[in-house]
């Protein structure tokens, strides 16, 4: 298997991928560009995951999480948001790492459980709650309402980076090469 890891920053990998297979996303959007589902690492003391992705490139989100965790197991995972472009392979990473944690507001464990209804080890967090894991601090910040009711961003303090779930999205592909804009205006006037 090819994976396909984007470093952002020293010990910050995106492990995400991209799906031309669809027309439409949501079944609603045409996406003639595709679409991309971002899910990001940060190797510290403790190892953290960002989200995950939609089921149809969890082949590649695997590879990718394997080859970033460099052979360490995974501390935790920072559930930003539950749709299933974010979440669907959540119970299969706990299948693999059954005492990894995971991270997300009261909202997100009522979903984990109606989408899921496994066990998990959870830690709850609440508006402005931090995480550190060695030199990483992340800041919980909820967004209820980008665009659905569970939905937070983290803040990661060191790098200054903003896991934003669905706030700074847009349609199309990474590996195309085109301008942000006019697609980043089409997902916000229909997705947020």
């Amino acid at each position: 298997m090819m994976n396909c890891i984007r470093e952002v920053n020293e010990n910050v990998y995106w492990i995400g991928g991209n799906d031309r297979r669809l027309s439409l996303f949501e079944n609603i959007f045409p996406i003639p560009r595709g679409i991309s589902y971002n899910a990001y690492v940060v190797l510290d003391e403790k190892t953290i995951l960002l989200d995950t992705v939609d089921w149809s490139i969890g082949h590649l989100f695997f590879d990718n999480l394997e080859t970033a965790l460099q052979g360490r197991s995974l501390d935790y995972i920072v559930i930003n948001h539950m749709e299933p472009d974010h979440c669907a392979c959540l119970k299969e990473v706990i299948n693999r790492y059954p005492e990894v944690v995971i991270v997300g507001n009261a909202k997100t464990f009522t979903m984990i459980d109606q989408f899921f209804g496994i066990e998990i080890n959870k830690l709850v967090v609440k508006e402005n709650d931090t995480l550190t894991t060695g030199k990483h601090t992340f800041t919980f910040v909820m967004a209820p309402l980008v665009h659905w009711p569970e939905v937070m961003v983290t803040y990661e303090q060191t790098e200054k980076i903003l896991f934003s779930a669905d706030a700074f999205g847009k349609f199309g592909s990474l590996n195309i090469d085109e301008e942000w804009d006019c697609e980043a205006r089409r997902y916000y006037f229909n997705i947020v």
